[in-house]
């Protein structure tokens, strides 16, 4: 005997079936790892407050002439009138007025609010440039390195082994002796700027290039590669069009947690006198000066300050991204 057939019911409208089948019940919408890695970020609020005081440095480094103008005045002007002729140090004691919100430097009485706005324009951008030319160099040696392997493998391994053994430190000191007022074009800040990016990004890409060669040698075992390969894929296709892209992850980690090491790096480099040459402010080359006046805490205090704010607001950022971006983390 056959079973009788379900007939629908003409009174039920066959477009909203699947409503009224779910109803109370929500869409379910699917979301990409990015969003997934920017719910996680938002969550956190610390590294949120780390990224908002990068974007606070980085938006007064760009507007420190509007800033000095509004707030403070040439930071290579003298203020000789200030200084108490008997002890060299600003009067009462710090200089610190509604015109010199961070006091008075001894004895030539330079605004230290102008100072070290003007400074962070140097120690971010040498750190922005010398971390993209690191990353750059790194990336490129590391993915090669994963990939290829062999012979290829051993000798760029080497060369990070020489890199990371080289004194960079005492080369940036005897090269900053010898190189000339004028090179390459350049000439003065210009040309202080461009050796330290040189020194800083040139001699740091082996850190990040052994990152990148230990994620590209567990990529290449993958199955995506081996079907790019079996396709007839060629090395720099896969490299650039399959591996780079789940490289990003790690590289913007790493990166983010460079650039507070190369604010310190050009701070000490500066602190030693062989950044950016005087009058051009940075926080390193304050700090210098501030040592012979250990008796007026505020001349250190202010440019110390900066340096710590700007390297903890990096950090906290980067720890938070680095947890946002792992595909481990609940």
């Amino acid at each position: 005997m056959t079973a009788p057939l379900d007939v629908p019911d003409a009174s039920v409208d066959p477009a909203s079936a699947p409503a009224v089948a779910g109803a109370g019940a929500a869409a379910i919408q699917g979301r990409s790892l990015g969003q997934i890695a920017w719910m996680r970020l938002k969550r956190d609020k610390v590294a949120i407050a780390g990224a908002l005081v990068v974007i606070f440095l980085i938006l007064v480094a760009v507007f420190a002439p509007l800033l000095v103008k509004a707030f403070g005045q040439d930071p290579t002007q003298f203020n000789s009138d200030l200084i108490d002729a008997s002890t060299m140090a600003p009067k009462g004691g710090t200089g610190i007025s509604a015109d010199h919100l961070f006091g008075l430097e001894p004895v030539n009485g330079r605004d230290i609010f102008s100072r070290v706005v003007y400074g962070a324009r140097i120690s971010l951008l040498i750190a922005f440039l010398a971390t993209l030319l690191s990353v750059a160099i790194g990336t490129l040696l590391g993915v090669t390195a994963g990939y290829f392997g062999g012979l290829v493998d051993s000798i760029i391994s080497k060369a990070m082994d020489v890199f990371l053994a080289f004194p960079l430190l005492v080369f940036a000191m005897a090269l900053a002796g010898i190189i000339p007022d004028s090179a390459f074009g350049l000439t003065g800040d210009t040309l202080r700027v461009a050796m330290l990016v040189f020194v800083i990004g040139f001699f740091n890409w082996p850190y990040i290039g052994r990152i990148v060669r230990g994620q590209t040698l567990s990529l290449r075992e993958r199955e995506f590669v081996d079907a790019a390969r079996s396709l007839g894929a060629r090395g720099p296709y896969v490299i650039f069009r399959e591996m780079l892209p789940n490289l990003v992850a790690p590289i913007l980690i790493y990166s983010t947690l460079l650039i507070p090491s190369n604010v310190l790096f050009e701070a000490a480099l500066s602190f030693l006198g062989v950044g950016v040459r005087p009058p051009t402010p940075t926080w390193g080359g304050m700090l210098s000066d501030a040592v012979r006046f250990y008796t007026i805490p505020h001349f250190m205090f202010f440019p110390g300050m900066a340096i710590f704010i700007t390297v903890l607001a990096f950090n906290l950022f980067g720890d938070g991204l680095r947890d946002a971006l792992d595909p481990k983390a609940r």
